[in-house]
């Protein structure tokens, strides 16, 4: 029994936490983003258990690694069959701990594999929520299962789970390119317990904002506000902005980690990837945005 399934990896430019919900589906945070084609492809393979076989399964990471398995395997505990061995393998082409919601990509991706190597039957929403618990559970991500689920530039307007939460969908006018440049991960798990009092105000106003005025430009602006106000910007992550500026560049800063994205139309590109590749320090990533969402393959 085999499956392989894809999950696009997501940044969010701001958010607001909704915590006070018991229900983990119904737990996670409102905010705006977007997903690219890069992401977490997961590839399951099931067979019948030997005497060989010490545990019930083994996972492996390719590119990227996370070295951390725990939403990996709160999504496996809950597909688990007796007599069954589980060969996983994530590969991952986004650096871990950057503001890509890779644990989300992660969980998700997994979970739409297990359900279909297994034949569980399981509708999308559903196999969607276990991931989202996951993340919930083992305090890795809040809105970007969400997001990834549906992909493409979205507003989240009701925090939860994929069937609880609900999104908006921004189409951009023009075709835009994602230009990323990474300097340091942030532990999502730190900074939701440090800042969290702290952000839920400014980025609840900031969704509502966005819904109203459904623009590309100030998107960028806010996400910018955002971090400045959360204090997330370090000297070296102020000299790229100042310089993207300079040159009529927009950006935004990716939640959680020392990161910086621009979307830009095909003219501005080159412009762009020029002044990034002065901060040889930084890992520089390019795509598009991705508007199907996670899915088989």
């Amino acid at each position: 029994m085999h499956a392989k399934a894809f999950s696009p990896a997501h940044i969010t430019g701001f958010f607001k936490a909704e915590l006070e919900e018991k229900e983990p589906n119904q737990l996670g945070s409102l905010g705006a983003g977007f997903s690219i084609q890069k992401g977490v492809r997961t590839t399951v393979n099931v067979r019948a258990k030997t005497k060989h076989d010490i545990n019930n399964y083994g996972i492996r990471v390719k590119g990227f690694n996370t070295g951390d398995i725990r939403v990996s395997e709160y999504v496996l505990k809950k597909f688990l069959v007796e007599g069954k061995y589980f060969d996983i393998t994530h590969e991952i082409d986004v650096p871990v701990g950057y503001g890509f919601g890779c644990s989300a990509a992660v969980a998700l991706s997994l979970a739409i594999a297990l359900n279909d190597s297994l034949k569980c039957g399981y509708i999308k929403t559903k196999v969607a929520q276990i991931a989202h618990e996951a993340e919930i559970k083992c305090q890795t991500g809040l809105g970007d299962v969400l997001a990834s689920y549906y992909g493409g530039f979205e507003i989240r307007t009701k925090s939860g789970a994929p069937g609880t939460g609900e999104i908006q969908k921004i189409r951009p006018k023009e075709k835009l390119d994602v230009i990323i440049i990474c300097f340091n991960p942030i532990s999502t798990k730190k900074f939701l317990k440090e800042k969290i009092s702290s952000v839920n105000g400014l980025g609840g106003r900031m969704v509502e904002k966005l819904v109203q005025s459904q623009d590309m430009d100030e998107f960028h602006d806010m996400s910018i506000k955002f971090a400045e106000y959360i204090h997330v910007i370090t000297p070296k992550m102020n000299k790229v902005i100042k310089e993207l500026h300079k040159n009529g560049i927009k950006c935004g800063i990716a939640l959680f980690g020392e990161t910086i994205f621009s979307l830009v139309t095909k003219e501005k590109k080159q412009t762009v990837l020029e002044i990034l590749k002065k901060y040889d320090d930084g890992i520089i990533i390019t795509s598009r945005i991705d508007n199907s969402g996670a899915r088989l393959e």
